[in-house]
């Protein structure tokens, strides 16, 4: 995420709970699209997870990533890249905390979403 986040373990959990909203976000709009389109819950919850995912972790990931496949030959290398990441010590459970939170949130919304729609058909004879 490209968001002023504090340092250390806070802006961890900071990451962590904008991928939770994230997450919840996709995918009410995912059970809205699925339900105008007809398909299952299972459309909704597959797709908003990756999209949450993406959207969440996506630019931290690269960067671990690209972290452990560049080669760290020269301190200027490293130092040029590690000036491009917001909290270089954190970023590995940056990144477990914004795939997990995205993750939570999908199924937070779907907890949330299902049971009203469960109340609806439950009532209906």
């Amino acid at each position: 995420m490209n968001l002023p986040l504090h340092f250390g373990l806070l802006g961890t959990l900071e990451a962590g709970l904008i991928a939770l909203l994230v997450g919840l976000l996709v995918y009410a709009l995912w059970q809205w699209l699925c339900r105008a389109v007809g398909w299952n819950a299972g459309h909704a919850i597959g797709w908003a997870c990756v999209i949450a995912v993406i959207a969440s972790a996506g630019i931290d990931a690269w960067k671990l990533f690209y972290m452990g496949i560049m080669r760290l030959e020269s301190p200027l290398y490293a130092r040029l890249f590690l000036a491009t990441v917001h909290d270089p010590n954190e970023l590995g459970s940056r990144v477990v905390l914004e795939v997990a939170g995205a993750l939570f949130g999908v199924a937070a919304g779907w907890l949330l979403f299902s049971s009203r729609s469960g109340e609806k058909n439950a009532s209906d004879p």
